[in-house]
């Protein structure tokens, strides 16, 4: 062993507990001060449903999981408003001719759109001044949004 690199022992080092239990013991501390003992801790006391909160540990870990809760509730309520069916076709990104045309023909929301595309492509194109680029504008529009489209508005009418 090496001279002069090793702590002072102490075989008498006094332990204090904030509950007031004091114990010796063998430390390189000549003091040592803890929170918890063997005399006030839940598990050896009986006390289980008791919680120890050492400097709001716990209220800590609820703020989290509040905070955690509430991010969660935010980004739920954006996927349902960006997938909503109130949502104006103007939104959708089509050329402003297309959506005169969805407009004057009474279609203002994605529901009514989407609605219309369950009739066939053909009831959309009978739309007058909506043709078929605005159409598969429209679709792509739609799917990159996240809307599920109809299974008749994937038959290509002539």
């Amino acid at each position: 062993m090496k001279k002069g690199i090793h702590p002072t022992y102490y075989p008498d080092a006094k332990v204090t507990c904030s509950c007031g239990n004091t114990w010796t013991t063998g430390s390189t501390r000549k003091e040592i001060h803890t929170e918890v003992c063997s005399k006030c801790h839940p598990f050896f006391t009986g006390q289980q449903q008791r919680l120890i909160d050492i400097e709001g540990q716990v209220d800590r870990f609820y703020k989290k999981l509040q905070a955690r809760q509430e991010f969660v509730d935010q980004k739920k309520a954006r996927e349902t408003a960006k997938t909503s069916m109130d949502r104006k076709v103007s939104e959708l990104g089509l050329p402003a001719r297309a959506v005169e045309a969805l407009e004057k023909a009474g279609l203002t929301t994605v529901g009514q759109v989407i609605a219309k595309l369950g009739e066939g492509e053909a009831a959309v194109l009978a739309i007058e001044g909506f043709g078929r680029k605005s159409l598969i504008d429209m679709k792509k529009s739609l799917r990159s949004m996240g809307y599920d489209l109809p299974a008749a508005a994937e038959d290509i009418a002539v």
